[in-house]
């Protein structure tokens, strides 16, 4: 828990029915990536919105903003994975955001300061992009100076620079690019930090 902006990172499953009533948020930047099955989002903006596999969602908590999170499935359950980055600065407005992104054979560009590439807009100097993998193929990716990067594993199995993860492992990374190959069929996610 906490690595640079990164505070952390939820790998939630939620039963069919289940979920979290009502609860507040202060000066964080929120994010979920929904992996499978939907849930329900409610919030004191007034937002209500289901997020269904392939969609993000960017709350930002600033001032203050509640909301509740159910699985809506009588049958299913939900996996996703909310992340909580500390914002760039304190008290800023409150706000909600959603889009579905289609799956690309590269990284793509999910969450950015400046909404580049069509990403959702975060309030901290973070780019997050995710990307699917089949077994066999690689990405490479590096960044520059001081910054940082982040692996997450989200399903599925990588290596990445010859050391295999498996889904729920992350790697922190300083000073040095990286390669990621798919060993099974799975999503990651990558923070480049500053």
């Amino acid at each position: 828990m906490g690595y640079r902006s990164l505070r952390v990172i939820n790998d939630d499953r939620i039963a069919a029915g289940g979920g979290f009533p009502t609860h507040p948020h202060r000066d964080m930047e929120i994010i979920t990536v929904m992996l499978a099955g939907r849930l329900a989002h409610k919030d004191s903006l007034g937002s209500v919105e289901e997020i269904l596999p392939g969609e993000v969602q960017v709350m930002t908590a600033g001032t203050g903003i509640a909301h509740s999170e159910f699985n809506p499935s009588a049958t299913e359950s939900a996996h996703l994975l909310q992340i909580w980055l500390l914002p760039e600065r304190k008290g800023l407005t409150p706000r909600y955001d959603q889009k579905k992104f289609e799956p690309v054979t590269d990284w793509q560009l999910i969450a950015s300061p400046d909404a580049r590439d069509g990403s959702l807009t975060i309030h901290q100097d973070v780019q997050l992009f995710k990307a699917r993998l089949t077994a066999g193929q690689s990405l490479a990716y590096s960044t520059s100076g001081s910054r940082a990067l982040w692996l997450q594993v989200a399903t599925g199995s990588v290596s990445m620079n010859g050391q295999q993860l498996s889904a729920g492992d992350a790697a922190a990374v300083e000073g040095e690019a990286i390669t990621v190959t798919g060993i099974e069929r799975g999503e990651v996610l990558l923070f480049d930090l500053k």
